[in-house]
């Protein structure tokens, strides 16, 4: 799916002004997310980041332990609304 041409056919508007529209609501997802705010979509669902520790791991090839490293991640949690609409 097209993003921008759905939203440009749903609110009946070029697609450049929704493409300005749908990249506007992202930057600012991104934005919050960088500062380490969580981003609530009423409705919808959360965005999140989280932060995963270094650990130990095993290489399954050769069973070698191996470390792996610490890495911050984005975490959607959908919403009572989204999961609704999917039933």
């Amino acid at each position: 799916m097209d993003l921008i041409a759905a939203v440009a056919a749903r609110g009946d508007m070029p697609k450049a002004k929704a493409g300005e529209a749908v990249d506007a609501v992202l930057t600012a997802i991104e934005g919050a997310l960088k500062a380490g705010e969580e981003v609530r979509l009423v409705g919808f669902g959360t965005f999140a980041v989280t932060q995963r520790k270094a650990s130990k791991g095993r290489d399954p090839r050769t069973g070698a332990e191996i470390d792996i490293a610490a890495t911050t991640s984005v975490r959607f949690k959908a919403g009572k609304g989204l999961k609704d609409a999917l039933v």
